[in-house]
């Protein structure tokens, strides 16, 4: 199984690394428009094979799309990332370009590809790359919900005093800093609702630290995270290539799912070999279906900045 993951900086090149380290794919190629920093990422990773034991071929290349051919997936990472002050939103022009370009430079050498989307602002990057490159929607997904709800996970963790790994949770909704939507009603510690254990003032604190989750670190390291962000990238091809068929919150394009339409927005999803095999459509209460439709509006509302680019 090959990935490519288009963008080689902190984000792509960890996302190349947990891959790699864990046996996701048997090959990765990292590409970058910088001259030699991709091959430079790359060979850096093979040279921790001898050491972690791993098998997968890295291999880097300076914007030579020919080397990408027969990707099973395609990671595309490309763009500038958040500096402190920046909200995602900020990003639109100037990444919807690269983005794009991306898109339809990697699907001349892998058409039958699925592509992740990294690059923010996630959901209209991901819009835009379905409706750019005309792709059947189970193919274009956005990774923000599965980083999304590791941080609620980790938060919750803290909270509790107990292992994440035992702790159920998810974000749904825009993958922005007041979009994005902790399901605190439904998490659950190894079965048993959280609100056994927490209070809801806890919750709240909780959810609204997930919420600015990533404005946190871009404040504490002065650009985006890039540890998690890859790490979740990573779970999310594991279950492409891999058929686990895991239920992930992605975002993905909506048909009438919570009542939306025409957007990309992040919803519980089933991923497998196929990409999105199966939207969720769980029963939210009066008050999670009015913050959801808030969000969706907040992110239709970016959209409208790509109809120059779409036409």
């Amino acid at each position: 199984m090959k990935v490519t993951i288009v963008g080689a900086g902190n984000v792509g090149a960890t996302c190349a690394d947990v891959i790699s380290y864990r046996g996701i794919a048997s090959e990765v190629v990292l590409l970058d428009i910088r001259e030699g920093f991709a091959e430079g990422k790359a060979l850096d990773i093979m040279q921790c094979a001898t050491n972690t034991g791993f098998n997968t071929k890295v291999s880097g290349v300076t914007n030579d799309y020919s080397k990408t051919a027969g990707s099973d997936v395609v990671v595309i990472t490309s763009g500038i990332p958040r500096k402190p002050g920046m909200t995602r939103e900020e990003l639109i022009g100037i990444n919807a370009g690269i983005v794009k370009t991306v898109a339809e430079n990697v699907l001349k050498h892998s058409p039958d590809t699925i592509i992740v989307v990294v690059s923010n602002p996630m959901d209209t990057m991901t819009y835009l790359a379905l409706k750019s490159t005309g792709l059947p929607k189970n193919r274009i997904i956005g990774m923000g919900g599965a980083l999304d709800s590791s941080r609620f996970r980790t938060y919750l963790s803290l909270a509790l005093d107990k292992p994440a790994n035992d702790i159920s949770a998810m974000v749904i909704g825009g993958h922005g800093d007041t979009t994005m939507i902790p399901l605190t009603r439904l998490a659950s510690y190894n079965g048993i609702p959280v609100t056994e254990f927490l209070s809801e003032e806890v919750l709240q604190k909780v959810a609204a630290d997930t919420m600015i989750g990533g404005a946190t670190l871009t404040g504490l390291l002065g650009t985006s995270a890039w540890y998690a962000p890859g790490a979740s990238v990573a779970y999310l091809v594991d279950s492409i290539l891999n058929d686990q068929k895991k239920m992930i919150a992605c975002s993905v394009f909506v048909e009438g799912e919570y009542g939306q339409n025409d957007i990309c927005i992040g919803v519980p999803c089933i991923i497998g070999k196929n990409g999105v095999e199966e939207i969720l459509d769980i029963t939210l209460n009066e008050q999670e279906k009015a913050l959801f439709a808030k969000s969706a509006d907040a992110v239709r509302q970016m959209n409208d900045a790509l109809k120059s680019i779409l036409v």
